[in-house]
């Protein structure tokens, strides 16, 4: 790199970390967030468990809920004992639908796990609450969606709510300060490769 390109290369930063200082500056204000990662590919818990990690990081208390997940251990649920201090993970499924072929016993298992949520977001200490695939009891007709959206666009001011699940309500969308949407581009399995441990669970 010539000099001319090194003076051209600094003026161009120059410029761009002026305005994006301004940019930061005239964000003002600071309020909890409700997040929503939905989509068809795959990431969605993953990015939730990345907040979470961060949020232990600062020595936030975290609570999470696990919607239609369960009967299977996973590593996330490993990792997060190690802070039983800061963090609480309710498992509160039975596993995907298709596995237990039985609605109402999934509805009721919904509505145990958004009892649970409902007390995590009434209790002043956590900072940060995920809700996880509470969208597939959305889509699924388990919970009423008005109820839900209502009770979260009611958090107090100073909590984050995660939401993750395929498919989620234009409502929840609209409610929401952050929407991440995961786009299936490539997947293993569709390659024949098996769910594996440290990725999938």
């Amino acid at each position: 790199m010539t000099d001319d390109h090194a003076a051209a290369w600094a003026g161009r930063m120059a410029r761009r970390k002026a305005l994006q200082d301004a940019r930061i500056a005239a964000r003002t204000v600071e309020k909890g967030l409700l997040m929503v990662h939905t989509g068809n590919g795959k990431g969605k818990t993953t990015a939730a468990l990345g907040l979470v990690l961060r949020a232990v990081g600062h020595g936030w208390p975290v609570g999470m809920v696990q919607f239609i997940k369960g009967g299977r251990p996973s590593g996330e649920l490993v990792a997060l004992a190690r802070f039983t201090d800061l963090v609480r993970c309710r498992v509160m499924g039975e596993g995907f639908t298709w596995e237990t072929q039985d609605r109402a016993r999934d509805i009721a298992a919904a509505a145990a796990a958004w009892a649970e949520a409902r007390a995590m977001i009434a209790e002043p200490r956590y900072r940060l609450v995920v809700l996880d695939e509470l969208t597939i009891a959305l889509r699924h007709g388990f919970l009423a969606i008005p109820e839900v959206v209502a009770a979260l666009s009611a958090r107090r001011p100073d909590l984050h709510i995660a939401v993750t699940g395929r498919h989620a309500p234009p409502e929840l969308l609209a409610a929401a300060d952050l929407v991440t949407e995961m786009r299936a581009v490539r997947h293993p399995f569709q390659a024949g490769i098996k769910a594996q441990p440290g990725i999938e669970f």
